[in-house]
């Protein structure tokens, strides 16, 4: 189990979570490009990852025995950014290079650019076989690092995503732990609202009794709720043999009101009035060349 978490704690992952968020659109804007409705629904996963739950050492990127990371759903990049910079992988100041010509934080991660990475990733579907590799390497070599793997709801409609799930059950990996960030939208939204109309897997009880049925140990959670996500998170790394999925609820665009559920902003550039509402409801108001509000 982690350390135990009091509310204080809590608060503290909180305003971390809220930080990521400022980072992901303040990045974005800055590019005039990427992605913000994937990002800032897995902004509360992430600050618990790193800020509570994964052992790792910012200073020493290649400590032997980490945890290892490997965001599957790569074009959610800019999220994994501002949650290593706000670790002290980088300064803070470098996200606004974000998908910029000769930046370090490209649009999907490359781990030869930037310390930290623990997998290149871009193509939908890869992400948890890199992970399932790294589950193995570890049990090998007898380390006792674990691997942590995000993956995309609509990102488990790939064969590969469970491809890899039964090989880690078959070789029971219970240092592998895959996120789905389940936020319930996909790039272009659904072909009705109706949930005969949804493309699978539509409702999180499907999602999981897929995971299941391939062997898992399956947890469903408030992927949005931080003291729901800590529990969770904590109660994955206790091994009982099995690889564990948890299956995380969120909501795409969240901590952005006009973004929330929305699909359109999978990825759009933002005006300066947007921009500005966002940064506001963030706790983060845009000031004015003369120094007023903007």
């Amino acid at each position: 189990m982690g350390v135990a978490v009091d509310a204080a704690d809590i608060a503290l992952l909180e305003d971390v979570a809220r930080g990521i968020r400022v980072g992901i659109i303040r990045g974005v804007n800055e590019a005039k490009a990427g992605h913000l409705g994937g990002p800032l629904s897995a902004a509360d996963i992430l600050a618990v990852l790193y800020f509570h739950v994964m052992q790792i050492r910012p200073d020493e990127p290649d400590w032997p025995d980490r945890d290892r990371f490997v965001l599957s759903k790569g074009h959610s990049s800019i999220g994994l950014y501002a949650a290593l910079a706000l670790r002290g992988y980088f300064p803070v100041e470098e996200l606004l290079t974000f998908d910029t010509f000769g930046s370090r934080l490209q649009g999907h991660p490359d781990m030869t650019r930037l310390p930290g990475l623990d997998m290149s990733t871009g193509s939908l579907g890869m992400g948890i076989s890199a992970g399932v590799g790294m589950a193995i390497g570890a049990r090998l070599s007898g380390l006792a690092a674990r691997t942590f793997v995000m993956l995309g709801d609509g990102e488990c409609q790939e064969g590969e995503v469970w491809e890899a799930a039964f090989v880690a059950a078959r070789y029971r990996l219970d240092n592998l732990i895959a996120i789905v960030d389940y936020n319930k939208l996909q790039q272009y939204g659904w072909q009705g609202e109706g949930p005969d109309d949804r493309l699978p897997p539509a409702w999180p009880g499907e999602l999981a009794a897929k995971w299941s049925a391939f062997g898992w140990r399956v947890l469903e959670v408030d992927g949005n709720d931080i003291t729901a996500v800590v529990g969770a998170l904590e109660e994955a790394t206790v091994g009982d043999g099995r690889p564990v999925a948890i299956i995380a609820s969120t909501i795409k665009g969240r901590g952005v009101s006009f973004m929330e559920g929305r699909y359109y902003w999978h990825t759009r550039p933002l005006t300066a009035a947007e921009f500005a509402t966002a940064m506001a409801e963030l706790g983060e108001p845009v000031t004015s060349p003369e120094g007023g509000a903007a």
